[in-house]
């Protein structure tokens, strides 16, 4: 009898340290996911330090932004010229167009930035003008790169730092390039197969983000909502 009553003891002994243990343990665990104020404060300033890193990288898009666009609508104003040198209206037409376009790209992004408190500076735009062919190849090459990594790029940039005017500007241009990339396409097909008479002769530019339609245009832009009363109607190269 007694060996049974010390066997007795001896195993409710055991329940009740392990009982114990356990919540040492739970106690332990609880200390070690309470975080620190020094753990805190690190990830504020890490959230700080992400978020400035974010807005300067945003800044210098937008400044690079618009410099491109600024280049473009020249060196677009520059091929426009050189179609029409070379005998094919309806393409310097095109790229006059989409030198207005730009132009309204530039402007907003400028815009954003004076808003944010940069000066801008103006550039001088360079670039080589060749033959009508070579530049329709060029603006397709650029459009691409465009719609294709800047611009989502520069995008991903001003949602990470909470820039909606900038996220606006870019949106604007992003989705119109889309479009211009199309036309110069359609354009470098009608110019290989000798059939650029066959190209539009009218355009409309939304001058709120540069959106273009070619031949008609409908009630209200369909980047900007702007209404197609304030569209800039191209049917000549001095419009």
């Amino acid at each position: 009898m007694k060996k049974s009553i010390v066997l007795i003891v001896t195993v409710a002994s055991l329940a009740t340290l392990s009982l114990q243990s356990c919540k040492s343990n739970s106690n332990d665990d609880a200390a070690m996911q309470k975080p620190t104020a020094e753990a805190v404060n690190l990830g504020k300033e890490i959230g700080a330090s992400s978020a400035t890193d974010a807005n300067a990288a945003t800044t210098k898009n937008l400044l690079d932004a618009f410099k491109g666009e600024t280049t473009a609508s020249a060196k677009y104003l520059a091929y426009s010229n050189k179609a029409e040198e070379e005998g094919f209206h309806e393409i310097a037409l095109l790229f006059a167009t989409a030198s207005k376009s730009e132009k309204i790209h530039a402007n907003n992004h400028k815009a954003v930035l004076e808003e944010g408190g940069q000066i801008v500076a103006n550039i001088t735009p360079e670039f080589t003008v060749k033959t009508t062919k070579e530049n329709l190849q060029d603006a397709i090459k650029g459009e691409s790169y465009e719609i294709s990594t800047m611009y989502p790029e520069f995008l991903t940039a001003a949602n990470k730092a909470g820039n909606q005017l900038a996220q606006v500007s870019f949106n604007y241009a992003y989705k119109t390039e889309q479009k211009h990339k199309v036309y110069y396409e359609k354009a470098l097909a009608a110019l290989e197969s000798n059939s650029v008479k066959t190209l539009p002769t009218v355009y409309y530019i939304c001058p709120t983000c540069g959106n273009t339609y070619d031949t008609t245009a409908p009630k209200r832009c369909g980047i900007s909502m702007t209404s197609s009363e304030k569209f800039i109607k191209i049917v000549n190269l001095v419009s």
